[in-house]
């Protein structure tokens, strides 16, 4: 099976003809636009007629669901596409899942811990490091605290936040 990746989530019907109201999850929602179909958590497979945006969401139009009743019957569910079906990325530029397992080490090479995730928080996004038998350290998604992401060897250097506790 594809690897899936969870770029919105259905809100609301829009309409009585079946629109479906969706607050993307991405940092490029103008993918919606290009899209020919959403995956459904279940394995459905949507296709896509037309995507607009309205109000900071995308208001979507497929050929499987046509009534209201049938789109209020998607609320709170997850959208995804397949992996390979993603835009392509400017330089520098990373999607979440490609990092996910990376070790994390600080300046001097020391290993700090796993990428687990990211986080966004609206003023900038977080890495979620796992540390084995200690709480989650949040590192800014910042170039000041993240120096490089080395995709070949699954590394990910970082400059530690002054607020995160040396042992």
């Amino acid at each position: 099976m594809d690897k899936q990746i969870v770029i919105g989530k259905i809100v609301a019907p829009h309409g009585v003809r079946g629109d479906i109201r969706i607050l993307p999850q991405t940092d490029k929602p103008e993918q919606f636009l290009s899209l020919e179909y959403l995956l459904l958590p279940n394995g459905k497979k949507l296709t896509v007629k037309n995507a607009r945006f309205h109000k900071g969401m995308v208001l979507v139009t497929t050929k499987e669901i046509t009534s209201m009743n049938e789109a209020e019957l998607l609320r709170d569910k997850e959208v995804s596409v397949n992996f390979e079906d993603l835009p392509e990325l400017d330089e520098g530029e990373y999607y979440v899942a490609d990092l996910i397992g990376f070790e994390v080490i600080d300046l001097e090479g020391k290993k700090v811990g796993t990428f687990k995730d990211a986080q966004t928080t609206g003023v900038n996004d977080y890495y979620i490091v796992s540390v084995p038998g200690q709480k989650d350290i949040l590192i800014p998604a910042l170039k000041r605290y993240v120096k490089e992401i080395n995709l070949q060897e699954k590394r990910i250097v970082v400059e530690m936040p002054e607020w995160v506790e040396e042992e």
